[in-house]
């Protein structure tokens, strides 16, 4: 399973973003794909979850009514909508696929990451 994550950036407060990660290399149907975020310093935390089979989604706290994350099948790809964006939504984005929503640990298959800074 290869997932590359693209799409992170500059941008100032207030503005939006879209992360997108594209799928590769296995059957994702079960998976469920989650975007991740770790800020220098910090762990690397939970943003977002969905699943390919019917399309759930969960949200960390902070970044409800803000991010929306998405899939599209046909492409393999899993998209994250970020606005209103804040100087503390700054880190790096990590896109993962696994069996689980919340923990880390429930994820095996991870991106590269991309970077995403916040900042007037």
């Amino acid at each position: 399973v290869l997932l590359q994550a693209y799409g992170g950036g500059l941008v100032q407060p207030g503005g939006f973003l879209r992360l997108s990660c594209a799928a590769s290399g296995g059957t994702f149907s079960r998976y469920f794909m989650g975007w991740f975020r770790q800020a220098p310093g910090k762990e690397r935390e939970f943003v977002a979850t969905i699943t390919w089979r019917d399309g759930s989604t969960y949200y960390a706290d902070s970044v409800k009514g803000r991010f929306t994350i998405s899939r599209d099948n046909a492409k393999n790809t899993v998209y994250l909508q970020m606005n209103s964006l804040k100087p503390e939504d700054t880190a790096v984005y990590y896109c993962a696929a696994g069996v689980g929503v919340y923990d880390t640990r429930n994820y095996g298959y991870w991106g590269q990451g991309t970077q995403v800074t916040v900042s007037s």
